[in-house]
């Protein structure tokens, strides 16, 4: 007990300590995490790598979380970029760092075992990096977020093929004297380890393969449900996160147990409960937990980076590095030029993924237990996996850099690709269109969020919202983000010309819309009428009424007459407003339309009238309610 409470403090403390520091810095915090894994390295010892497999949860429970963000639909929205760009890089990188190795005199077996750990990118480190700066929905992003998708997928495959590429069975002597091989030992191991495919014929594994997907699946869409109804009788909290880490270490469990990657497993099962309405409980429960093991996840890359095999050859280990990087960043650049990537996104896609990932740890040791790889190599191969993983925050660091010097006008950034359709569309997220789609997102509905200014989106991300760069006036953007579906489109643009241009046309292709549209004036509200808005909501009406009330509460008038005055004032205002809205011409000016004008001074007079008598009548109920005297106004 004693030492792991000492292992969680040294943990923790080189967490707390390096993370702020670097975060400070702007090198973001997962190099804080390398480098704190980096100094409390020779202290963890053997157990760096017993606490890997722990913190590798956390890159299960973040593809998860993935996973519930993407609905069906988007992810079959990108199938191009998963077979297409995503098949061609790890195609393309293999073959090149294949050949590499190959002129450095492997066999092809061998090269090609490398090409595939080396094609591989670090979902982990990218994906998080990407979150924290508020990339994820870019062109770029989007693009990178694809290609390690793939390359999860991929890693199956893989470990399926390499005991097919082993070249010898190397001897171990043991100390009695008697010899086994290395392949024996691997078997060996799987005898201990608990397998449900393990002694299948082939047909046999891929039926059980099947199955446990189907299970996942099926669990998702019937059971889940239940299960959350049985857990909210019980009234506890914690129940809901306990069930949240049910569901992600069970599934984790189940796809080991048919030989398939626990981080697929569990993605494949957020994408089934994308649609759910317990999305949101899941994301909110399982967050924290995400955080703490991807940092611990980092802290043991770090802490496992074997400096003595790097001192024994530095300039060969850097070499083979940097070579592999830039071998792979050309590739990526290549393949951005040919989707037709813009500069920002291929600079991204390019830099973000020139990296060895967390995958290629686990098909090295697979590949040394399959006598593929030998020991000294393998130690080698690490190694390189780990340099480039922590080199990974500094090309990010170098993108900002490169992005700021290609400039951030909008015209320099590619529109995203919308693969998401919602029942709300907000165009516009500036200060009006921000409070409503936190409203209703903390709601549980989601919405598609349209702008057409990248640093507005930008900033937005950084907050954690989601949402689109592109002009929302665009029929095909419009038509992208589910218009033909949405049963709310709320206008919050900001110039005027445009709110009623988007009106206009989302009234004409879709009768049955409700549209929600701020506006500017009073004259805006009677063009933004006459395009076929529903509700139309001047952008300081409520927050100047609020203010009124203010000042009448300090006048002496109870709250509660205050309050009437306001709602009486509201409903008045409203009703005036489509009684002027009859009279209003669009090619007379306002001062010299006579029959405006008539109607807008007797609305005054009657509005006088009636906050009168609301007064009065407010004051008698307060009265008999309280049995208080009234207040009146000082200086009556």
């Amino acid at each position: 007990m004693q030492e792991i409470l000492l292992l969680a403090t040294l943990l923790l403390g080189a967490a707390v300590i390096a993370v702020p520091l670097a975060a400070r810095l702007g090198f973001g915090s997962v190099l804080g995490y390398l480098l704190a894994g980096v100094a409390i390295g020779p202290l963890l010892g053997a157990e760096a790598t017993e606490l890997q497999h722990i913190a590798e949860l956390g890159v299960v429970i973040m593809l998860f979380l993935i996973g519930l963000e993407l609905e069906p639909r988007a992810l079959w929205g990108m199938r191009h970029r998963l077979l297409g760009l995503g098949g061609l890089q790890i195609s393309l990188t293999t073959l090149a760092l294949m050949g590499g190795f190959m002129m450095l005199g492997q066999p092809w077996q061998t090269a090609l075992a490398i090409g595939w750990i080396f094609a591989l990118s670090s979902t982990a480190i990218v994906l998080q990096t990407l979150s924290e700066k508020g990339l994820m929905q870019t062109s770029g992003g989007r693009n990178t977020f694809s290609v390690l998708l793939t390359q999860d997928i991929a890693v199956i495959p893989m470990l399926a093929l390499i005991p097919l590429l082993a070249l010898r069975s190397p001897v171990t002597v043991q100390p009695d004297g008697s010899m086994i091989r290395a392949t024996d030992t691997a078997a060996d191991a799987a005898d201990h380890s608990v397998s449900l495919v393990a002694g299948l014929p082939a047909w046999g594994v891929t039926l059980v393969t099947i199955g446990a997907v189907a299970s996942v699946i099926l669990v998702g869409i019937f059971l889940t449900r239940p299960l959350f109804r049985y857990i909210h009788h019980a009234k506890l909290r914690e129940m809901y996160t306990a069930l949240a880490l049910l569901i992600v270490v069970s599934i984790a469990a189940l796809m080991g147990l048919v030989g398939l990657s626990a981080a697929l497993g569990t993605f494949l099962a957020g994408v089934v409960l994308a649609n759910s309405e317990f999305r949101h409980e899941l994301e909110s429960d399982l967050q924290p937990f995400k955080s703490l093991l991807l940092g611990l996840f980092f802290i043991t890359v770090g802490a496992g980076i074997n400096f003595e095999v790097l001192a024994s050859d530095p300039a060969r280990i850097v070499g083979l590095t940097v070579a592999m990087m830039l071998i792979k960043g050309t590739v990526l650049y290549v393949l951005a030029l040919l989707f037709k990537l813009d500069t920002r996104a291929r600079w991204l896609f390019t830099l973000g993924l020139a990296q060895a990932g967390e995958f290629g740890f686990v098909l090295i040791a697979f590949s040394v237990d399959t006598a593929v790889l030998g020991a000294q190599l393998s130690s080698e191969l690490l190694l390189i996996v780990a340099l480039s993983m922590m080199i990974t925050p500094l090309l990010f660091i170098t993108y900002d850099q490169v992005s700021r010097r290609i400039g951030s006008d909008n015209a320099d950034h590619q529109e995203d690709e919308i693969d998401e359709k919602g029942k709300v569309i907000i165009a516009g997220i500036g200060r009006f269109g921000q409070v409503v789609n936190r409203l209703v997102q903390s709601s549980g509905f989601s919405t598609v969020v349209l702008d057409s200014d990248f640093k507005t989106v930008q900033l937005m991300r950084t907050f954690g919202f989601k949402g689109f760069f592109g002009d929302p006036t665009r029929p095909d953007i419009l038509h992208a983000a589910g218009l033909d579906d949405a049963a709310v489109l709320v206008v919050a643009v900001n110039d005027k010309a445009s709110a009623v241009k988007l009106v206009e046309y989302a009234r004409k292709r879709r009768p049955d819309i409700h549209i929600v549209a701020r506006a500017r004036d009073r004259v805006h509200v009677y063009e933004l009428y006459a395009a076929g808005a529903n509700d139309i909501v001047r952008e300081l009406f409520d927050s100047s009424l609020r203010a009124g009330r203010y000042v009448l509460e300090n006048l002496g008038i109870g709250e509660y007459e205050a309050s009437e005055a306001e709602m009486s004032f509201y409903h008045h205002d409203r009703a005036t407003q489509l009684d002027l809205a009859e009279v209003w011409d669009p090619n007379i000016p306002i001062k010299d339309n006579k029959a405006y004008v008539e109607r807008a001074k007797a609305a005054n007079r009657d509005l006088e009238t009636r906050l009168a008598e609301t007064l009065d009548e407010a004051e008698r109920k307060a009265v008999r309610a309280g049995g208080r005297p009234a207040q009146k106004p000082n200086g009556d």
